[in-house]
């Protein structure tokens, strides 16, 4: 098992930055790719940005491309998403996400994805 905890949301106006961080314990040496997800109230959940520790690629949501930035250290065990000129529309509980597959084209797919934190918020005020 996986546990992934998420933090660093919050409420920032637009055109603001946050980061967000998240944290794995347990089996991690069984991830092959971690991502971010993010969930508006009302809307389904969508994907916002995925990393390969093993082939040490990146991929992003059109709607995040270039503004977003997703990083982090597999030997730490940690995830971050560096989120600039946040827009009103990027309000949303952001939840962490783990895959013990192998990379492939399924990034996008929640059910990919095979451990999830509990979520953090992000408000972006206009």
């Amino acid at each position: 098992q996986v546990q992934l905890v998420e933090s660093g949301g919050g409420l920032v106006q637009a055109g603001g930055s946050l980061m967000l961080s998240c944290v794995a314990s347990g089996r991690t040496f069984n991830n092959y790719a971690m991502g971010w997800f993010r969930q508006a109230p009302g809307k389904e959940r969508e994907f916002v940005a995925a990393i390969s520790w093993v082939r040490a690629r990146t991929r992003y949501a059109d709607s995040v491309k270039g503004r977003f930035t997703i990083s982090g250290d597999h030997a730490k065990n940690t995830l971050h998403l560096q989120m600039n000129t946040l827009k009103s529309r990027d309000t949303a509980v952001y939840y962490c996400a783990a895959a013990r597959s192998p990379w492939n084209s399924d990034y996008e797919d929640s059910n990919y994805y095979d451990y999830w934190g509990q979520g953090t918020q992000v408000t972006v005020s206009s």
